[in-house]
C-alpha cells in the first residue's frame, strides 16, 4: 500500500522555516518574478516609458494606455481650424479668425461692394423723398397721374436693379472670399491683390454662376406670382386660402434649393469647376448634411441680424428726435436737409454692419465648404501633406486635388475618428 508523498524531500534542501511565506516583486520588463525580491518603484508602466517618466495624464485614471491600443494624438492646428472634420464652434472660431488675421482682404473686398450698393440705394432712396406728394382730393387726370406714378415707378425699378446687383456681386465675392479662408486652415496670410490674383481665371465661371442663380430665382417668383394671380382669378376671394400653404410651400422649397447650393461659389473657386459641375458638386457635398448646413447658415444669420439691429436701433430712435429737438419750429427745406443728413449717416452705419456681417457669413460658407471636404474626400489629408511639404506656398489649398468618389470611410478606431456634429 502506497503512502501518500509528504511534499517534502531531503536531498531537496533544508525545509523553510513554519510561517515564512514567500514576497513577490514587481516583475521586471522581459522577466520572471524572482522569490523574495522587493518591488522595484519608479519601474517602466508599460513599454516605451522611460525610468522615472511621470504617468501620461491624458489616459482615464493616469494609467497606461490600454494593450494594443495607439496613443492619441491630437490633429495638428497650424492655423484656424484643426486639421479634421470641424465642430459648429470650430466653425464660427475659425470664421472670427479668419477676419481677424485677414482684415483688410475680407473686410476691405465686402466694404468696397457694400459701399457701391449702398450709394446706389441712398441715391434712389433720395430720388423717391424728393418726389413731389399726391395731391389731396386725388388725380384730376391721367396726365397727372402718370407725372406722379411715372418716378415713383423708375425709382422702384432702380432699387430692385440695385438688389439684383447685389445678389450679383456678392456670389462673386463669396466665391473669392473662399481663398483667404482656405489657406489661413494653414497659417498663410492672403493680400488683398494677392486674392484677386489667384481668383482672376475664377471670375467669369462665377459671374455665370452669379447670373444662373439670379434668372433662376426671378423664374421661380414669377412663376409663384402668375401661380397666385391665376388661384385669385379662377377663386375669387375663397382663393386666398390657398395662398398660404402655397406660399410657405415655396419657401421652403426656395430654402432648400438655397441651402443645397450653398457652397457652389467655393467649389467653382477651389477646385476650378464650371458653372453647371460647381452646382453639382455643391448639390452632391451637401447630400446628407442638410438640416446641419441649414442650422449653422440660419443661426449665423440671426446672429448678425440680432447685432446690426442692436446698434442701429439707438441711431434710429435718435433720428426722430434730431429735428424736434435742435430744430422745433424748423421749415419744410430744413426739416428735408436733416432727414437727407440722417439718411446718408444711417446708411453709412448699415454699409459697415453689413460689410462686417458679409464677411463672416462667407468665412462661415467657406468652412463649411471645407468640412464637407474633409469629411467626404478627406480633404485634411491633403492639407497634413501640403503642411509637411510646404509645396505650393503662393497657391490655394486644394485646387490640385481632383474629388474622390463616395463618402470618407469611417475610421477602424474610435480614438481617431472625426466628429459628426
Amino acid at each position: 500500500m502506497s503512502q501518500p508523498d509528504p511534499g517534502y524531500r531531503p536531498e531537496q534542501g533544508p525545509r523553510p522555516p513554519w510561517g515564512a511565506q514567500p514576497q513577490w516583486g514587481a516583475p521586471q520588463p522581459g522577466a520572471q518574478p524572482q522569490w523574495g525580491s522587493q518591488p522595484q518603484w519608479g519601474a517602466p508602466q508599460y513599454p516605451g516609458q522611460a525610468w522615472g517618466a511621470p504617468i501620461d495624464p491624458r489616459w482615464p485614471g493616469g494609467g497606461p494606455p490600454p494593450y494594443g491600443q495607439p496613443r492619441y494624438v491630437a490633429p495638428p492646428k497650424p492655423g484656424i481650424v484643426p486639421l479634421r472634420p470641424l465642430f459648429f464652434g470650430e466653425i464660427m472660431d475659425g470664421a472670427f479668425q479668419t477676419i481677424r488675421r485677414n482684415a483688410k482682404t475680407m473686410f476691405g473686398s465686402a466694404l468696397i461692394v457694400r459701399a457701391v450698393t449702398g450709394a446706389l440705394s441712398t441715391v434712389a432712396a433720395l430720388g423717391m423723398l424728393g418726389m413731389v406728394r399726391p395731391p389731396v382730393g386725388g388725380f384730376t387726370s391721367q396726365d397727372e397721374a402718370m407725372r406722379y406714378l411715372g418716378p415713383i415707378m423708375s425709382a422702384s425699378a432702380g432699387i430692385l436693379g440695385i438688389s439684383l446687383l447685389t445678389m450679383v456681386l456678392e456670389a462673386i465675392l463669396q466665391g473669392v472670399m473662399v481663398i483667404p479662408v482656405a489657406r489661413s486652415a494653414l497659417n498663410r496670410p492672403t493680400g488683398f491683390k494677392q486674392m484677386w490674383s489667384l481668383a482672376r481665371s475664377r471670375i467669369w465661371p462665377l459671374v455665370g454662376l452669379a447670373s444662373l442663380l439670379l434668372a433662376g430665382s426671378l423664374v421661380f417668383f414669377v412663376v409663384l406670382f402668375v401661380l397666385a394671380a391665376l388661384i385669385l382669378t379662377g377663386l375669387g376671394p375663397a382663393g386666398a386660402l390657398l395662398l398660404l400653404p402655397l406660399g410657405f410651400g415655396a419657401l421652403v422649397v426656395f430654402i432648400w434649393i438655397y441651402t443645397k447650393l450653398l457652397v457652389a461659389p467655393a467649389a467653382i473657386t477651389v477646385e476650378e469647376l464650371g458653372v453647371f459641375a460647381g452646382l453639382g458638386r455643391s448639390w452632391a457635398l451637401t447630400t446628407g448634411n442638410w438640416w446641419r448646413i441649414f442650422g449653422i447658415t440660419l443661426l449665423v444669420a440671426f446672429m448678425v441680424g440680432i447685432i446690426g439691429s442692436v446698434i442701429q436701433i439707438p441711431l434710429s430712435m435718435a433720428s426722430g428726435g434730431v429735428t424736434s429737438v435742435f430744430a422745433p419750429h424748423a421749415g419744410a427745406s430744413q426739416v428735408t436737409t436733416t432727414t437727407i443728413v440722417l439718411l446718408v449717416v444711417s446708411q453709412v452705419v448699415a454699409v459697415l454692419i453689413s460689410a462686417v456681417g458679409f464677411a463672416f457669413q462667407t468665412s462661415v460658407a467657406a468652412l463649411i465648404y471645407m468640412d464637407l471636404r474633409m469629411r467626404r474626400d478627406g480633404l485634411d489629408v491633403e492639407l497634413l501633406r501640403l503642411l509637411e511639404s510646404g509645396e505650393d506656398p503662393d497657391g490655394v489649398p486644394g485646387r490640385r486635388r481632383a474629388p474622390q468618389a463616395g463618402p470618407r470611410p469611417w475610421p477602424s478606431n474610435p480614438a481617431q475618428g472625426f466628429p459628426t456634429g
